[in-house]
């Protein structure tokens, strides 16, 4: 594949605009805080709504795919209508809605704030990122990086606060919680930038595609390829990694402090990731990403004891690594529709190795969930053949 450069729009030329990344970032994070609340309370809805496992999976689902999935066509309108009250309503759906969550007397009215909520992030996710590289200057990587930081950060601390919180005061004191997210709202609303105009005004979804990714849609496509299986590979060990801390011999509590290891490497190798992609080119830091999450993975496997934490660390920080990566590439590729990029490599990977959970825990039904776990480890050896034909981006 011949090398394609192309070079993001700041408009800071040289320089990152720290302060406005910030306030894009804490957009990020207070978004992703109130959206980290659903996962861990949902043994708490169970109790209180007796809900079914069917029901369960039916709110995990719609959640995954409202928040994830259908962020191509969210990022699309955000290209289309350049407004910063996309943004601004999106944060304001998770904030004020899903503290709500906590009230709700039945299950329809449940998966309705939910829904709500999750669609308020999607709305949010790709104006945001999208928003980053026009302040990054010539550190677009590491402008990136600090924008995921706040999304995996929050992740990191947010159902830590929520379960305290709720075992504290009860489900039903979760809409004071909102109170947080209003005071990160009002400085977000004074602060945060109008988006710059991406001309898509009169292009329609498929002809906006055509001329975004037209020329570069083959290298598009290997990014986003990595970037799903990625996306697969951290989902699965999230997803059942406390089931199997839990069948060798770990305490809830030491499951939970282990999958937060796991969260908090990621906000470390994500800064890191981008500083040293500005230095050295993407293309080497994805390989190493690569190539270390399988033996990490597979020692977090190997390691009882006191090993699973160091060896959650080490595997969390390659694992999730390379996610701000993919949305800078992307931009860089196509950077006529910066939030349309962000979308595919945040978003839709993001969501699409999430909706391959259930099949991942069939599987793990009939041959065993260490089995399978294993094999997942190996996936990122596979994708060094696609990062290896990656175009050197500048």
């Amino acid at each position: 594949m011949s090398s394609i450069q192309a070079q993001g729009r700041s408009s800071q030329g040289q320089r990152i605009d720290y302060k406005i990344v910030l306030v894009l970032s804490l957009v990020h994070f207070t978004g992703d805080f109130y959206s980290s609340f659903f996962t861990p309370l949902l043994p708490a809805f169970q109790a209180k709504l007796g809900l079914t496992l069917t029901q369960i999976g039916l709110i995990t689902g719609t959640v995954r795919f409202l928040s994830f999935v259908v962020q191509p066509a969210v990022g699309y309108m955000a290209d289309r209508y350049e407004t910063r009250w996309f943004v601004l309503t999106g944060l304001f759906l998770v904030f004020f809605v899903i503290p709500f969550s906590g009230i709700a007397p039945n299950y329809w009215v449940l998966l309705t704030i939910l829904c709500l909520g999750s669609f308020g992030s999607s709305m949010f996710h790709p104006s945001t990122s999208g928003m980053v590289n026009l302040y990054a200057g010539n550190r677009a990587g590491f402008a990136q990086s600090i924008f995921n930081t706040g999304g995996t950060l929050s992740f990191a601390l947010g159902p830590v606060f929520i379960t305290w919180y709720v075992s504290r005061f009860g489900l039903s004191a979760m809409p004071w919680t909102m109170l947080l997210g209003l005071v990160s709202y009002i400085f977000c609303l004074k602060y945060m930038p109008k988006p710059v105009s991406e001309n898509m005004a009169g292009l329609g979804f498929i002809n906006s595609l055509k001329r975004t990714f037209g020329k570069v849609y083959k290298a598009v496509f290997l990014i986003w390829l990595v970037m799903v299986l990625r996306a697969v590979v951290g989902q699965t060990f999230l997803t059942f990694m406390p089931i199997y801390l839990t069948h060798h011999g770990h305490p809830l509590p030491s499951v939970g402090v282990i999958i937060a290891l796991f969260t908090i490497a990621g906000t470390l190798s994500g800064l890191t990731a981008g500083y040293c992609a500005d230095r050295f080119g993407f293309k080497p830091v994805f390989f190493i990403s690569y190539l270390l999450m399988a033996p990490t993975l597979l020692m977090f496997l190997y390691m009882p004891g006191l090993g699973a934490y160091a060896s959650s660390f080490l595997a969390g920080f390659f694992v999730l690594a390379p996610m701000p990566l993919g949305v800078v590439m992307a931009q860089k590729l196509a950077p006529g529709s910066r939030a349309m990029a962000a979308s595919l490599m945040m978003g839709l990977a993001y969501g699409l190795g999430g909706v391959i959970s259930p099949g991942i825990g069939w599987l793990a039904d009939i041959f065993g969930l260490t089995i399978v776990l294993k094999c997942t480890a190996f996936i990122p050896l596979v994708c060094l053949v696609p990062i290896a034909m990656f175009p050197k981006i500048k």
